[in-house]
């Protein structure tokens, strides 16, 4: 991996050209088409963006903010469609995704544990968006809504961008595991598929005697 190393920076030096801020920007519309068009792979934008900021190109705190102004908008924008059409229209619809009795449970659910749902809202895949809109739909409180949805958010954001920069961080490290990796099973796959083709030739060779 140490190899690429230059070629990384020179692709780096030639996206950062113009400025940080279009790569903030980009974060941004990727975390926020994330929620309105899944399943978009905005998570990965954050790694990236955790990684960017172990080699000095980004500042965490901006980047920090261009993920949550993506994410949040595009929840907020499902809790408000939530609350525009309101409980009666989803029940009326019964919609597979979020049929009628599901619109009751969700109710049921926000009234008791509201706060702990949506905290742990973004470590849900594949329910992010329903789960924000179910919150619309159950007329649970907006600023409450905002607050424990940034709270997960923070915490989400913040395991992916470490991680992102843990893995740069560790480079050389990860270079040795693959290297291990490729030196110790790759003999072993080819000596499996050597076996296997030598057994089913003697197979077919006694096949054809008989």
């Amino acid at each position: 991996m140490s190899d690429y190393l230059p070629q990384i920076n020179e692709y780096l030096d030639f996206v950062f050209a113009y400025g940080a801020v279009w790569v903030y920007l980009a974060v941004f519309v990727a975390c926020l088409i994330e929620n309105l068009a899944p399943p978009f792979p905005g998570d990965s934008f954050i790694v990236a963006a955790g990684a960017l900021v172990a080699v000095s190109r980004l500042d965490p705190f901006f980047s920090m903010i261009a993920v949550c102004a993506g994410g949040m908008t595009s929840v907020m924008v499902w809790y408000g469609l939530g609350r525009l059409y309101g409980r009666d229209f989803f029940v009326r619809r019964n919609f597979r995704f979020l049929s009628a009795k599901d619109v009751a449970l969700a109710e049921e659910k926000f009234a008791r544990w509201g706060g702990l749902i949506l905290v742990v809202s973004r470590f849900v895949m594949g329910m992010r968006v329903v789960l924000a809109l179910a919150a619309g739909i159950a007329a649970y409180s907006a600023i409450r809504m905002f607050v424990y949805t940034l709270v997960s958010y923070l915490l989400f954001a913040g395991l992916l961008m470490y991680l992102g920069y843990k893995l740069v961080e560790n480079l050389d490290r990860i270079e040795y595991y693959f290297t291990t990796y490729n030196y110790i099973v790759w003999p072993i796959v080819v000596a499996l598929v050597a076996v296997y083709l030598f057994r089913h030739i003697r197979r077919s060779g006694k096949g054809n005697k008989a």
